[in-house]
């Protein structure tokens, strides 16, 4: 996926009440409760149906690492949906999130101010209208750069012009060369 996207998903996974299964007989009886036959599991790992039933029926207990990371990303995607979309909703509602970063930042400014872009390390904590958007946008299937855009807008309106106070004739926020990213609700 992407830095951003991968970055919101793990922020909400660390909200899980209870963790998630780790063997892989144990992931696949989950995926096939969850979608309720065998086959549609089959489908969606791009495996055979009777793999899948040895699995489940624990015959088959180490699977290869492609299909072992297949199978984690899936059961990832629909553990505890009802925790997931709380999570989502108390951060765009009340909570906000805070975005931990190290990138190039630079932005756009009248003649006159030093612009220059250059590395920086910031901690914020973002309102909960920016959290709704990236949510909204990651639900969407937004890209990479789209998430990306609002959280340089965010960040503009947040680090660098102070929420109205400061730098208001301020452009453009540049927010490149991400070397680090987190998201913490």
């Amino acid at each position: 996926m992407s830095m951003f996207g991968d970055g919101l998903d793990a922020a909400v996974h660390k909200a899980f009440t209870r963790p998630a299964p780790k063997t892989a007989p144990a992931q696949m009886r989950y995926l096939v409760k969850h979608l309720g036959a065998t086959r549609a599991v089959a489908q969606m790992l791009r495996i055979s149906q009777r793999t899948v039933e040895r699995y489940v029926k624990d015959q088959i207990k180490r699977p290869r690492p492609d299909l072992a990371a297949r199978l984690e990303r899936e059961v990832k995607a629909r553990w505890q949906p009802q925790i997931r979309a709380k999570v989502r909703k108390r951060a765009a509602t009340t909570g906000g999130i805070v975005i931990d970063t190290r990138a190039r930042l630079g932005y756009t400014a009248p003649i006159g101010s030093t612009d220059q872009d250059r590395i920086r390390h910031l901690t914020v904590a973002l309102p909960p209208q920016y959290a709704a958007r990236l949510f909204d946008a990651q639900q969407a299937g937004a890209s990479e750069r789209e998430l990306q855009e609002i959280a340089a807008e965010a960040l503009r309106e947040v680090y660098f012009q102070d929420g109205g106070r400061r730098a208001g004739s301020l452009e453009e926020v540049r927010f490149t060369d991400v070397e680090h990213l987190e998201f913490e609700l």
